[in-house]
């Protein structure tokens, strides 16, 4: 009998075959980036929970990612995974085993040149650096070898060079055999002028035969995804692990779990007795019995060429536990913005809007009647948004509540041109009366923004700046993905006033999901009969909604008006970012303005208490008038 000799199981011929190689005159390498990686990669202290050498069955779904790349027939691998799966570690896996293995020009691109650098210092040194067979290729970038920069790193048959997706003259130059993306649904939507960052930046590849591309990103929003447009390419594969017990491979999602959940009036939910659902025996196991049976990849697309794609999320994740992932999923319930989150970075799927509210009947039919003259028990806090135009001031005023439960108390508007005084004098009186409480206690706004953005910005500023100390401030809107709410501060040149910029795109994201919420209770929104609160109000509320247009091999996200009145829309998300900016402790508000008023003295020194004035109070201790 003649037996055949394992050669990638030997260390002396793995040595030799890695230097042929380097010399340019062997095949692509025997060994696999897995292979290359438990033999040689050590994870660094500082980038890694678990530091220490590198074992691929830690997270058996990441070999066959990595090893793909190894495949002659595949020229592109895309990776949509979620976060705590490794997805970093695959790719600078990858490529580790190119530099000692396959040498050749490579390129990466990170979403911001920036973004490129912190990823070079944090991720790439640490890893030459802590891996021994990659400290002898490349140089010590602290060495006088001036070819080793922060976004350069040489060695023998190559070099990787690092850059951002928003500088084209990182990705149009020379030529390069290896390209990485790395979170490509970051990237901008143009490279300058030259369009979509990722198509530029493959275009480099095409004069090599054996050119591989490498694709990684968490996804965002559906329809305009560049991950999961290059995922729908590929394969379409997706990591399965076999029943406990009737050995079928199933995908593991949040559909499939099965749990008790308790919320308190916080909104914190604590998920217990887990289990999922296995859709072919219908049996019922826990986390422990799933995560300790065998997986495989199972592709949707098998008969396509060239590209491997793959999926998988943070249920199979060894460094995420269920108990968390649902926890988060429940807490964001109502939250558009913290459901994309979840959806994205634990689900590893892009987000889809629940649909848009098509006619304002639907909010007109749930309008209830508040006791005359007096807020709703629930009612905390108030905060006002003001919009200026030509001929008038129009505003909401907001009552918000545990678990950012809203009411609409107030919607009017203020005639005549915004430079005259009588205009602010009425707004003054709008926003500085108080409002009664069901528990005999008085409200005031706590917080009012007002749009700066019109014609009449220096009557904004001026108005504002006079009543800082009450919390009245000029607000302007910036769109945009990826913008916090409350995104920055300036003073503005002339009459100082504080200018707060909002990030309106994040806001309006909120208040739609929001209104879409049928059950009573956390981030709820009610709104009375009358008061303001027309078909006009309503109509101008829904006046908006989200569009995604592709252009050049990518997509811009924006809000699209459809209606002629958008000023409720943008009225709400001012009141909405002014009690955000105050953060207020509905916890501590509701003790307190159901208090009795003796009690009431030990908390004087709360932010969002007014107490009978002495004497001139601070802003800070406007909210609740008792």
């Amino acid at each position: 009998m003649v037996r055949v000799m394992n050669l990638r199981r030997i260390p002396r011929v793995k040595r030799l075959m890695r230097e042929l190689m380097r010399e340019g005159w062997a095949p692509p390498p025997l060994i696999k980036v897995s292979e290359w990686a438990d033999d040689y990669r050590t994870l660094s202290q500082e980038s890694s929970a678990e530091p220490g050498r590198w074992k691929t069955s830690r997270a058996e779904y990441q070999r066959e990612i990595m090893d793909a790349v190894n495949d002659p027939d595949i020229d592109t691998v895309v990776a949509m995974l979620s976060s705590q799966t490794g997805k970093s570690e695959v790719l600078l896996n990858t490529i580790g085993s190119f530099i000692d293995m396959d040498p050749g020009p490579m390129l990466l691109i990170q979403p911001t040149i920036d973004m490129a650098q912190a990823f070079s210092k944090e991720r790439i040194t640490p890893m030459i650096r802590d891996t021994k067979i990659l400290t002898e290729r490349v140089a010590d970038n602290k060495s006088r070898d001036s070819n080793n920069t922060i976004q350069m790193k040489v060695f023998p048959g190559g070099f990787l060079a690092m850059g951002g997706a928003n500088s084209p003259a990182g990705l149009a130059s020379r030529p390069i055999r290896f390209l990485f993306g790395d979170e490509i649904d970051r990237y901008p939507f143009s490279a300058g002028k030259e369009g979509s960052p990722l198509a530029l930046a493959a275009r480099r590849t095409t004069t090599f035969w054996n050119r591989k591309k490498i694709y990684t990103s968490t996804p965002t929003i559906k329809g305009a995804s560049n991950i999961e447009t290059e995922y729908e390419k590929g394969t379409q594969e997706r990591w399965c692990i076999e029943c406990p017990d009737c050995k079928e491979h199933q995908y593991l999602s949040v559909d499939g779990m099965a749990y008790e959940k308790e919320k308190d009036k916080k909104g914190s939910v604590t998920v217990s007795d887990i289990k999922f659902t296995c859709q072919s025996c219908g049996c019922l196991n826990t986390e422990t019995a799933w995560k300790s049976m065998p997986g495989k990849w199972i592709a949707g697309n098998p008969g396509v060429k060239g590209t491997r794609s793959f999926h998988t999320n943070a249920f199979v994740s060894p460094w995420a536990s269920w108990g968390l992932i649902l926890k988060e999923w429940e807490e964001a319930q109502g939250d558009s913005n913290l459901e994309q989150v979840v959806v994205n970075t634990l689900f590893g799927q892009t987000y889809e809007e629940k649909g848009e509210i098509s006619n304002e009947d639907f909010l007109i039919n749930r309008q209830e009647d508040y006791e005359k003259d007096t807020l709703p028990a629930g009612v905390l806090m108030l905060t006002c948004g003001v919009d200026v135009q030509n001929d008038r001031l129009e505003y909401e005023i907001v009552g918000w509540g545990v678990g950012e439960e809203s009411w609409g108390i107030e919607y009017g508007r203020i005639i005549g041109k915004p430079d005259q005084e009588i205009v602010w004098t009425d707004l003054e009186n709008v926003i500085f009366k108080s409002f009664k409480h069901a528990s005999n206690r008085s409200l005031s706004i706590a917080c009012t923004f007002v749009d700066s953005g019109g014609g009449y910005t220096s009557h904004v500023y001026e108005f504002t700046k006079k009543h800082e100390d009450k919390y009245v401030f000029s607000i302007k809107g910036q769109g945009g993905p990826g913008i916090d709410l409350i995104h920055r501060l300036y003073r503005s040149k002339r009459v100082n006033a504080a200018v707060f910029i909002l990030g309106v795109d994040d806001g309006k994201g909120t208040i739609i999901s929001r209104l879409k919420i049928e059950k009573e209770g956390p981030k709820y929104c009610h709104f009375p009969k009358g008061r303001g609160y027309n078909q006009i109000y309503f109509k101008g509320l829904i006046s908006e909604r989200m569009e995604h247009k592709k252009s050049g091999g990518t997509y811009k996200t924006s809000w699209l008006q459809v209606r002629a009145r958008n000023e409720p829309f943008d009225l709400r998300n001012y009141a909405y970012a002014a009690m955000k900016l105050r953060k207020p402790n509905f916890e501590s508000l509701n003790k307190i303005i159901n208090s009795t008023p003796e009690s009431n003295d030990k908390n004087k020194d709360n932010p969002s208490v007014q107490q009978k004035p002495k004497r001139k109070k601070r802003a800070a201790s406007r909210g609740v008038v008792v």
